[in-house]
């Protein structure tokens, strides 16, 4: 499987780091002992800055001065480059509103959240050429479900020096035993906070205690919700429909199963779903008393499948998948919200309108 994380040639290392294991390929460096956001940004090869630079295109009529033919230069109005400046990579063409938000206030945007004090940076990068950064980081705490099922709580933060998104901050909780990121937004409020780089971006990032807010407020519902999900039961049948309505691509495919036509479904979509029933009925992360037979056991079911059982090409891809509002955290979304209708109407909530 290939990677795209940022190989620095100047220092000979790769920008990325993680606490106790590596990930990516082995890649990066491990280092034993959760750092500082001084020292992360270190090891993660994140010490670059950042700068918007004039954009000039070639003036097709040449100039001839003393005998010598000038090739003049037209500036671009309105737009710029964006550029490492430890090595003059350019990393993206952005407008004149652009805000450049170097790595090190991104850093700064996690330690404001909880004034530094419990949270621990776990791992950080940089891809591409550097134009994408991420960090994780954990909070102080678990959610418990049941007595031994726990779930980590880890806020995920990843910005762009290319023009190509908002600086986004999310709520990212993790069950675990499998690893399985269980993001899920209630009741039509998100668990992100979006950003956009403009001149007020620095000034936002200093608002980091909502994000705070956010992770506490779905950290005790999902707490309760997980738990009344342990109690609610859920035949072999059921929960297969629940992996086939949470998975569904399109309107397209979603009419063919409601209109009891799975005969014409895809091979593709059918192998998918026979691959994420198949994690739900024999994984061992699914054979626990929280999971085997509940309606959590059906939610961890999607969550698993695109964590554990899923092939991406590449980590980068995996990523984007699972929290940078790709394909499995839609589809994770999906999952949760049938699982609530399954709480309240049972088999009759298990088809997504």
């Amino acid at each position: 499987m290939a990677h795209n994380i940022n190989y620095n040639e100047q220092t000979e290392k790769h920008s990325f780091f993680s606490v106790k294991e590596k990930a990516w390929h082995n890649l990066g460096q491990i280092i034993q002992d959760y750092p500082t956001s001084a020292e992360a940004i270190g090891h993660a090869g994140l010490d670059y800055e950042v700068e918007k630079r004039k954009l000039f295109t070639p003036c097709l009529q040449e100039i001839s001065l003393n005998g010598e033919t000038i090739h003049n230069q037209i500036e671009v109005p309105n737009y710029f480059s964006t550029v490492r400046t430890d090595n003059n990579t350019v990393l993206g063409v952005v407008g004149k509103e652009y805000q450049i938000v170097q790595n090190r206030d991104a850093f700064s945007f996690f330690d404001s959240i909880v004034g530094g004090d419990g949270i621990l940076y776990e791992t950080a990068g940089a891809l591409g050429k550097g134009e994408r950064t991420f960090i994780t980081a954990k909070l102080p705490d678990y959610i418990r479900v049941g007595n031994d099922d726990l779930i980590e709580k880890y806020l995920f933060l990843t910005t762009s020096h290319d023009g190509s998104g908002s600086i986004t901050a999310a709520f990212t909780p993790i069950r675990i035993v499998c690893a399985n990121t269980l993001n899920a937004a209630m009741h039509n409020k998100t668990n992100t906070v979006r950003i956009r780089h403009t001149s007020n971006a620095k000034q936002r990032l200093e608002q980091a205690h909502k994000v705070m807010g956010i992770s506490d407020m779905l950290s005790a519902q999902m707490e309760t919700i997980f738990n009344d999900w342990t109690k609610v039961r859920i035949t072999d049948t059921e929960v297969k429909k629940l992996i086939q309505s949470a998975l569904v691509p399109n309107k397209e495919v979603l009419k063919t199963i409601q209109e009891g036509k799975e005969n014409e479904l895809s091979t593709c979509f059918n192998n998918m779903v026979d691959s994420a029933f198949e994690y739900a009925m024999s994984d061992p992360t699914q054979l626990m008393d929280t999971t085997k037979g509940t309606l959590f056991g059906a939610y961890n079911a999607v969550t698993g499948y695109f964590q554990n059982v899923r092939n991406y090409k590449d980590d980068e891809a995996k990523l984007t998948s699972l929290l940078m509002g790709g394909t499995g955290q839609i589809r994770t979304q999906s999952a949760f919200n049938l699982c609530l209708d399954f709480a309240n109407k049972g088999a009759n909530g298990l088809i997504l309108n």
